[in-house]
């Protein structure tokens, strides 16, 4: 019975891997728009699906960023300024991507920007801390998104979410992980609905990678930008010495976490614009699909002990 069980597992993984083969055609003729183009994932997506002969539109926060995409792709490549918590940039950005597309519609948009502070303790943070992550991680998704929809429904295209693992399972405070969920859930409901129209909604729930937003020491100053707001009440009840003993923490979490490799998000970036049959769910990091992932599935008070188990604890902690 077991070799049986196994040999359909093995069977599945085979078919699933065959038909995952599969490439649409005239990739010269579909264009694709990425945010979040200046660093990461973004722009390596971008230059990534220009050599494969793809149709990109790079939309960039900064010119720098502009300028430096151009300098390393093709005529092919298009750039936008694009910031996504402006409703006018969002508009701007649409106008030119329809003038560029015409009639043949937008094959995929990549919803890559983001952001990953602040972050910390839920009661370190304010409305506004919550608000303005939100406006770029969740909103940004949701504004961009539905500007370029209706070219995407005319070319019965895609639309990719990277959300994170983050958005499965809550490992820390502030609104990162709230962010996420709610990529989550927008991803699922606009992937039924726009089923009746021939568009596939994919999601990315990556682990740890190293980019800008993981960096160790944005992180550091967030700490410490955060702990310099609190009143001192507050402070009282973590030890004067928590920030240190964060700090200890997240450099031993994170840096053991962090995965150099960017390339394995970026292909199944790729995989979710070009497979002719793209996964609905894409789990990029060893962590991602090793340790958070089934840790999720895990009863919430399990979940729990082995998540407090690795955090710094406050001085006024009963626990």
């Amino acid at each position: 019975m077991f070799l049986y069980i196994l040999g359909l597992v093995a069977f599945w993984f085979v078919f699933r891997w065959y038909r995952e083969l599969a490439r649409v055609p005239n990739k010269g003729q579909k264009y694709v728009y990425i945010t979040g183009c200046d660093s990461g994932f973004g722009n390596l997506l971008a230059r990534h699906l220009d050599k494969l002969g793809f149709r990109v539109i790079a939309a960039c926060y900064t010119e720098k960023g502009e300028d430096e995409l151009k300098k390393v792709s093709t005529e092919r490549l298009n750039t936008v300024h694009l910031d996504v918590v402006s409703t006018d940039s969002v508009s701007k950005a649409t106008a030119f991507i329809k003038t560029l597309v015409g009639e043949k519609g937008l094959w995929a948009v990549v919803n890559n920007a983001g952001v990953s502070v602040p972050s910390g303790p839920c009661d370190w943070m304010t409305v506004d801390d919550y608000k303005s992550m939100l406006d770029v991680n969740l909103i940004g998704v949701i504004g961009v998104t539905l500007s370029v929809l209706p070219l995407i429904k005319k070319a019965r295209g895609r639309v990719v979410n990277v959300a994170s693992v983050f958005g499965r399972i809550s490992a820390f405070g502030g609104p990162y992980c709230v962010s996420k969920y709610g990529v989550e859930a927008f991803n699922d409901s606009l992937r039924m609905n726009m089923s009746f129209f021939g568009v596939k909604v994919l999601c990315l729930e990556p682990g740890f990678f190293k980019t800008s937003v993981t960096d160790l020491h944005l992180l550091r100053k967030n700490v410490k930008t955060l702990w310099d707001k609190l009143p001192e009440e507050i402070k009282d009840q973590y030890g004067h010495d928590y920030p240190e003993r964060a700090n200890v923490t997240l450099e031993k979490n994170v840096a053991t976490l962090l995965d150099g490799d960017l390339m394995k998000v970026v292909s199944c970036m790729e995989h979710a614009i070009s497979a002719v049959h793209p996964r609905t769910r894409y789990s990029p990091g060893w962590d991602a699909k090793f340790l958070w992932l089934p840790m999720s599935y895990l009863p919430t008070w399990i979940a729990d002990k082995m998540l407090l188990k690795d955090m710094a604890k406050p001085t006024g902690s009963i626990l």
